[in-house]
């Protein structure tokens, strides 16, 4: 009885703590400024999409948000690639090389961003890659490399041998093992680390920052940031580029929605 009590406190606290800022958020994005700050929580005097109007209209956010999807769909797909090859190999390498180079994947996970910032911008800046989507592609892919090999080797070491060993008999090379077997049943894992590089690379804020000064090149976070400031601030606008970021987000998980579940379970039962 104490336990369902507690655990019932606890989700309810959990739920206002996720729904009072969404409250604030949603209806923010219709009211103005001053009325955010007055009446945080209310609804809305009159509703308007005069803010919605403004960000589109005036603030072209439309480039923004074409740029984030540009960055977020490639850099995504190429992690899952290159993440899914690694993990593979990695997982069926029973040697000593096997557990080294899982390592030192897992090593990248230990080491923050801020901690090369310096080192990337030099690097890039020589080699052109500021003010281009092409360098926060290849950044996001970088930094986001080592999560994806640890997840999906986790995935591909529960495959069972029998599987692959099948298909070696068979004649099959390891790459056609990899299209043919690999790849489909991995699908769930794939589509759940798939999500979660979404998510980290959509509101990626720290790289654009550090690489990008071309208003051209912008992507939807830093937009959102230029209407902060040390002087001044349109909380109405903030808001409202939120909701409109919060929509591929949305988007993404329904459709997706069943694929991630079942990544999210497939390793808790075996056998």
């Amino acid at each position: 009885m104490i336990y369902r009590l507690i655990r019932t406190f606890s989700l309810l606290l959990f739920g206002i703590l996720i729904l009072v800022p969404s409250t604030i958020v949603i209806f923010g994005s219709f009211k103005t400024t001053a009325e955010v700050y007055t009446k945080p929580l209310s609804l809305p005097e009159r509703w308007s999409l005069d803010n919605y109007r403004y960000i589109f209209e005036v603030s072209n956010v439309g480039r923004p948000f074409l740029n984030s999807v540009i960055v977020t769909s490639a850099s995504v797909f190429l992690t899952i690639l290159l993440a899914s090859m690694c993990a593979y190999a990695i997982s069926r390498m029973v040697t000593v090389s096997g557990k080294i180079l899982f390592g030192l994947f897992t090593v990248g996970l230990a080491i923050p961003g801020q901690v090369n910032l310096v080192p990337i911008f030099i690097l890039f800046n020589d080699y052109g890659l500021t003010n281009k989507l092409s360098g926060l592609v290849l950044i996001n892919v970088v930094t986001t490399l080592p999560i994806s090999v640890f997840i999906l080797t986790a995935f591909f070491r529960d495959i069972p041998k029998e599987m692959f060993e099948v298909s070696q008999i068979d004649g099959a090379t390891p790459w056609r093992t990899y299209r043919s077997i690999a790849l489909p049943l991995s699908r769930p894992a794939m589509g759940a680390t798939s999500i979660f590089l979404f998510v980290i690379t959509w509101n990626e804020l720290l790289f654009p920052l550090l690489l990008i000064t071309d208003s051209n090149k912008r992507t939807l976070p830093l937009t959102i940031l230029a209407y902060r400031g040390e002087f001044f601030s349109n909380d109405s606008l903030v808001f409202t580029s939120l909701m409109v970021a919060s929509v591929p987000m949305v988007v993404m998980y329904l459709l997706m929605q069943r694929t991630f579940i079942a990544g999210l379970t497939a390793g808790a039962v075996k056998g």
